[in-house]
């Protein structure tokens, strides 16, 4: 487990040793790290209890939850397949964006593909850059173009970066 939150989600550690200590003294749990559902922005593990986000890297500080909770509401589980799916931000971090790419294990091997689909999003900027139109590309896939045009903005993201 604490391999993958390293690997998966580069924790650092020092942060995933203080939310440990912090479950081994409040959880109810003898093994809370593979028996509590835990959440992470990419830096801090939290936990949700009722109707709070605490933040067990600080120590059990609560965390503001409309930031945490426009983050979360893209992370749907799975409980046929025990995965996760999620949906990452494009255009913006509000929770009014909608969820056109998923990142989903059962899906395209985990690699983001169109919502709803199984066609990578790579494939489509691939063609894109080929010069075929979205207009041409959303017909071919039987696709609205904002799906297409977010599938080209998601690759060429990680460029613009």
């Amino acid at each position: 487990m604490l391999a993958s939150m390293r690997s998966l989600y580069d924790l650092r550690l020092p942060k995933i040793r203080r939310a440990v200590a912090h479950l081994n003294k409040t959880s109810r749990f003898r093994h809370p790290l593979i028996e509590e559902p835990l959440f992470t922005n990419r830096i801090d593990l939290l936990i949700k209890e009722i109707d709070e986000f605490i933040n067990l890297s600080k120590g059990g500080q609560l965390a503001i939850p409309e930031i945490v909770e426009a983050h979360l509401e893209r992370v749907e589980y799975d409980k046929t397949l025990g995965a996760f799916k999620f949906y990452p931000f494009v255009r913006e971090r509000s929770a009014t964006e909608p969820k056109l790419i998923v990142i989903d294990p059962g899906l395209g091997f985990g690699k983001p593909v169109i919502s709803g689909t199984g066609i990578s999003t790579a494939v489509i900027a691939s063609r894109f850059n080929a010069r075929e139109s979205m207009p041409d590309l959303a017909k071919e896939y039987g696709l609205e173009e904002e799906q297409i045009e977010e599938a080209i903005r998601w690759e060429t993201r990680a460029v613009a970066a």
